[in-house]
């Protein structure tokens, strides 16, 4: 089902992935995608795929916790966060076997390390593979990044990986699906 549903999506959104490349040429200095180390199933550290959405060189003095109105953030790469269209090269993480559609958001490498010391059971997450969307996603957000939202995605995870199955991903991809519908609508009625 990965392997299916991501040919599909790469071959269905390649014309808009053109036009978001050009976009971020367009808006800022450097390439179109990025990428970044990310722990993945039992530990394994790979790269994931996304578009850029940060200026170049946001991070040179060292990994930093994103934030709501970061001012490291493109005009284009606002737009693409907040509707996760920012995500979509990931479907190449799934195609490689890094990822799979649905499962645990993968963390940064130094993030991690420090989540393994601090929440308990946080390692247990890596018995699979990550996901581009999760139930802890579908469940509390994406973008909170409190010590108390970890911990609670945590448990989320965890109860996913303990109750996973066909029928839970298909509902966890539909509910993601209109999710992202809810927010590209809203951000449209607000503009």
């Amino acid at each position: 089902m990965d392997i299916s549903i991501s040919l599909i999506g790469l071959l269905l959104f390649s014309p808009l992935t053109l036009i978001i490349m050009a976009l971020i040429k367009l808006d800022s200095k450097g390439g179109a995608f990025f990428q970044q180390e990310r722990v993945g199933k039992n530990g394994n550290i790979f790269n994931i795929y996304k578009f850029r959405t940060m200026i170049v060189g946001a991070e040179k003095e060292g990994p930093v916790w994103p934030k709501e109105n970061d001012p490291r953030v493109t005009k284009v790469g606002r737009f693409l966060r907040k509707t996760y269209i920012d995500e979509l090269p990931q479907l190449l993480n799934v195609l490689k076997g890094d990822m799979s559609l649905v499962g645990p958001r993968p963390e940064r490498v130094v993030f991690s390390e420090r989540f393994n010391r601090t929440i308990p059971e946080f390692k247990k997450r890596l018995f699979i593979r990550p996901g581009i969307t999760g139930y802890a996603q579908v469940k509390s957000g994406y973008y909170d990044f409190s010590r108390e939202s970890i911990s609670k995605k945590n448990h989320y995870d965890l109860y996913y990986i303990r109750n996973s199955s066909l029928l839970r991903d298909l509902k966890i991809m539909f509910w993601t699906l209109g999710f992202l519908w809810k927010k590209i609508f809203q951000e449209e009625k607000r503009s």
